[in-house]
């Protein structure tokens, strides 16, 4: 798969698949929109308490929203598994600038680099209190029982016009079945058929303003 690095409209890198004709984040604002949909109606709208947190993410990508996971004060033990199929190459990863946005995070470049180089299929601690379990596997050939119950899931694969396979009742519902109840799912897209595979599979929806460029964005929560 061929990557074309961008720079997108604050500051922050992406990168597009000519192939597919599909950005990695929002050409808008990738630090914005990963920040908009997964910390701050993810993450940031847990319990806050310490008892440990355990999230999953569909498509570990560039490794932006693992950083900014990494870069909050998670004030508890946290367990982070991140499945891609398609994982960067050396150079791509250091082709990335996330690392330089944050001056009040300088630990954040050597983070995102130590995201890219630690091994693949067994956890690993990625600073103090935050494990990482990166899984080099596409989802139809994940085995879940491997896996614990999830607090939180980053659903950040490509559109659904791109990959519909990702987006289907079937996919929503192994994703809900791996849930603690009260857990919540957050995504960049509202579109009204992946709304309805969601409900489909059990899930309560939530319709929340978009990151810049996108309207809504949507989140997904396991009642019971």
């Amino acid at each position: 798969m061929s990557r074309k690095l961008v720079t997108t409209s604050d500051g922050s890198h992406t990168l597009f698949v000519p192939e597919l004709g599909e950005h990695y984040h929002s050409i808008h604002g990738a630090v914005q929109e990963s920040t908009h949909v997964f910390i701050k109606h993810g993450l940031e709208t847990l319990p806050t308490d310490d008892i440990p947190l355990y999230i999953f993410e569909m498509g570990l990508g560039t490794g932006l929203n693992l950083l900014l996971t990494a870069l909050q004060p998670l004030g508890r033990p946290v367990h982070y598994a991140s499945i891609e199929a398609y994982p960067l190459n050396a150079e791509e990863a250091a082709s990335l600038n996330y690392g330089s946005l944050f001056d009040e995070h300088p630990e954040a470049k050597s983070l995102l680099q130590t995201v890219h180089t630690l091994p693949w299929g067994e956890p690993t601690a990625l600073k103090p209190g935050l494990t990482i379990h990166k899984l080099h596997a596409k989802l139809s050939e994940l085995d879940w029982a491997v896996l614990p119950q999830f607090n939180l899931i980053y659903f950040d694969a490509f559109a659904p016009d791109v990959q519909p396979n990702l987006w289907s009742e079937e996919v929503f519902q192994s994703l809900y079945n791996q849930m603690h109840p009260g857990g919540i799912l957050v995504t960049y897209c509202a579109k009204g058929s992946v709304k309805r595979a969601m409900k489909a599979a059990g899930f309560s929806i939530e319709r929340l303003p978009g990151p810049p460029g996108k309207r809504e964005m949507t989140r997904a929560r396991k009642l019971i």
